[in-house]
């Protein structure tokens, strides 16, 4: 792919952000790695999404080392990196501080798989990783640990947020939205009572008709 292709798509997966009340602020990032050139797009730091544009994207290297741009790189650079350079599936990768699944993240309890949009989208619970501090590639590494051997495509950090991987930036965009969507419902449910478990089994046939047969 060309890389201002990849930029212009990096910025509107960054847009989605606060249209699906994912972000507050400056926070949370949207990242692409360019399968080609290896070469990864990042969201600047600390630039508000209202002003966010193709040209103002940075690249790095997958050592987080700037390759073109004006501003700074996200803060989480070297974690998004860490990731790339140990999960050779993900292109893109999400950050948020999303409302609810954060709650479950101070708590550092994972999100039951209780609907079955979570066994379609998630085929099991959203893990919860452990605290590490942000500037260095510690929290990628808790992401990687985390969702070894998982289902998932999400996690929740201790004490911070969502990371959410994907194929493509629009595929971990969607993972970081149906994090949210459904830490809301369990949210909702634990206020009334205690949700029902639905059976692995159920949950594994959820899983491989969304990822096999769902859609075109």
């Amino acid at each position: 792919m060309r890389l201002p292709e990849l930029r212009a798509q990096v910025c509107v997966m960054n847009l989605e952000l606060p249209k699906n009340n994912l972000v507050a602020w400056t926070s949370g990032n949207v990242s692409a790695r360019d399968p080609e050139s290896g070469l990864v797009v990042i969201k600047p730091s600390g630039v508000k999404f209202q002003d966010l544009t193709p040209e103002n994207m940075v690249i790095v290297d997958l050592d987080g080392k700037l390759v073109e741009g004006d501003y700074k790189p996200s803060s989480d650079t070297a974690s998004h990196c860490y990731i790339y350079r140990h999960m050779e599936s993900v292109n893109g990768v999400v950050h948020t501080h999303s409302r609810y699944a954060t709650a479950f993240a101070t708590l550092a309890r994972e999100i039951p798989c209780v609907t079955t949009a979570m066994g379609d989208e998630f085929g099991g619970p959203i893990p919860c990783g452990g605290f590490a501090l942000i500037g260095g590639e510690e929290i990628g590494q808790v992401v990687v640990e985390t969702l070894a051997n998982q289902n998932s495509p999400a996690c929740l950090l201790q004490n911070h947020g969502v990371f959410a991987t994907g194929a493509t930036a629009e595929k971990a965009v969607q993972a970081a939205v149906m994090t949210e969507d459904n830490a809301a419902i369990v949210w909702t449910a634990l206020q009334i009572g205690q949700p029902l478990p639905i059976d692995a089994e159920d949950i594994a046939r959820l899983h491989h008709r969304y990822t096999h047969v769902y859609g075109q």
